[in-house]
């Protein structure tokens, strides 16, 4: 049996559109020392680790007449270089030029004709650094079948250990027997047979999309006003994206976690809404009207009612008000974790130690999950906000040592902020993908949630406040402690 798309792949590749493109990224910084790390060791630790992700060698090829899912099939033309790219900071290369980098990157869709991913090598940053920006199809990786490949690169010790790269022979598909196997599956299998219809209402809505946004044009030609959403957050994409990043310490989070209960993901979540209210401030934006955010928080859960992944946990959907007309750190905290406390009634999270100890740098992979789950809730939430917990103990490429790692979560259509989060070594890095035209301001959303940190942090280290009655947490440890 061919290896076809699911109807929710299929539904990331026909809601793709120019200014919503639906690729994950995580932009790696490595100090490379004395290991000789560079380009050509790049590829050969790329060529070395493809064999475990077999898809990334395959592109997507559409059944002729349509009576099928389309098929994922081996690029006969693949092409390492293409996809595995060098590029270059002018030296010394600072941040705020490997942002400006990274989001024109983020703004190109893949080509849908090869193997839907790239990775770039970027040289010239300061201090004789290199960054690695990786870009996947969210079609690409589902945690099942496949896993993100940065989760494969990287080791536990600085000496290589090389994995053997295979003899790869691509298969060649012609179009006879695609039509023929698309037949068969779906005459003796009943899921291909769903799935076919489940794909053909998927390109018919979006037909429908397509025909609304046509109408829209017209009606403001004609002058008829657009209901533009009552939220900076919403409102129509452009093609165009600014990526910024904030750093901290993992031990500013425990101290927070000591002082006031809850975990550290209720920490983190606490800090972006202080982020938000604060970017809100300053833009002199009214918080009368405006006094929650809703942010969808992916969750990675054991449920038995759930589809098992190959990384032995499921990623659900987890909505959290996030209380930005709350002038009080902790008691913006406090109502967070509040809603956690509700949500642990009802599923049972998986431990953040458990995550982390997961072979390889399982984050990129989490991330990508975490982003398919919010493509699904789309329209019931304002933001996203994925919180991964990585190993604290060093990661190497080639002996390259990893010293950050940003992850980058697309944009949905009409949502102009993604944030993504992950721990790793000590710290909590942050990135954030924000539209820029909506959100041209992204640089000080940045700087007000490193403000919103250590506002916390005071209010921890001089002296707890109490939340309201009804709402203290527990200061018991729980099982999902990140």
């Amino acid at each position: 049996m061919a290896d076809r798309l699911s109807p929710r792949d299929l539904a990331f590749l026909v809601q793709e559109t120019a200014t919503a493109p639906r690729h994950n990224a995580t932009l790696d910084i490595l100090e490379p020392g004395d290991s000789g790390f560079d380009y050509d060791a790049f590829l050969d630790l790329v060529a070395d680790r493809l064999s475990f992700v077999p898809r990334y060698r395959q592109r997507i090829q559409v059944v002729p007449g349509r009576i099928a899912n389309p098929v994922w099939i081996d690029d006969e033309r693949f092409d390492l270089e293409y996809h595995a790219r060098r590029s270059a900071l002018p030296r010394p290369g600072n941040m705020a030029q490997l942002r400006d980098l990274t989001a024109r990157i983020l703004s190109r869709p893949l080509d849908r004709s090869r193997p839907l991913w790239e990775m770039y090598f970027i040289e010239g940053l300061e201090g004789g650094r290199i960054a690695i920006l990786a870009k996947t199809h969210q079609a690409l990786v589902d945690g099942l079948d496949t896993v993100d490949l940065g989760q494969i690169l990287l080791d536990v010790s600085p000496e290589a250990k090389p994995l053997g790269a295979d003899a790869w022979n691509p298969r060649r598909a012609s179009a006879r027997g695609l039509v023929f196997g698309a037949v068969r599956d779906t005459l003796m299998d009943v899921d291909t047979f769903t799935n076919t219809v489940d794909g053909a209402r998927t390109s018919l809505g979006k037909r429908a999309g397509m025909i609304g946004r046509r109408v829209e044009t017209v009606r403001g030609l004609l002058g008829v006003r657009r209901v533009v959403p009552d939220n900076p957050l919403l409102g129509d994409l452009s093609q165009q994206r600014i990526f910024v990043t904030a750093d901290s310490s993992l031990e500013d989070y425990r101290t927070i976690r000591k002082a006031h209960g809850g975990t550290i993901n209720d920490a983190i979540l606490a800090v972006i809404a202080g982020g938000l209210r604060g970017w809100l401030m300053t833009r002199a934006e009214s918080l009368v009207g405006l006094r929650e955010i809703s942010a969808l928080v992916p969750v990675s859960v054991i449920d038995d009612d759930l589809e098992a992944t190959a990384l032995g946990s499921q990623i659900a959907p987890h909505f959290v008000q996030l209380p930005i007309a709350e002038n009080s750190p902790v008691v913006r905290l406090h109502q967070v974790s509040y809603s956690f406390e509700k949500h642990q009634q009802v599923t049972r999270a998986v431990a953040a130690n458990r995550l982390a100890g997961i072979t390889g740098f399982a984050p990129t992979t989490f991330h990508a999950m975490g982003a398919r789950v919010a493509a699904v809730q789309e329209r019931h939430f304002q933001v996203s906000v994925t919180n991964v917990p990585g190993p604290q103990t060093l990661r190497y490429a080639a002996g390259a040592e990893l010293v950050a790692s940003y992850p980058v979560h697309p944009l949905l259509p009409g949502h102009g902020l993604a944030i993504g989060i992950t721990s790793y070594a000590g710290k909590v890095m942050i990135g954030i993908n924000a539209d820029r035209d909506l959100i041209p301001d992204a640089e000080v959303l940045g700087q007000c949630i490193s403000e919103a940190l250590l506002e916390l942090l005071d209010a921890s280290n001089g002296g707890r406040e109490q939340a309201p009655r009804g709402r203290r947490r527990s200061e018991t440890k729980r099982e999902t402690d990140q």
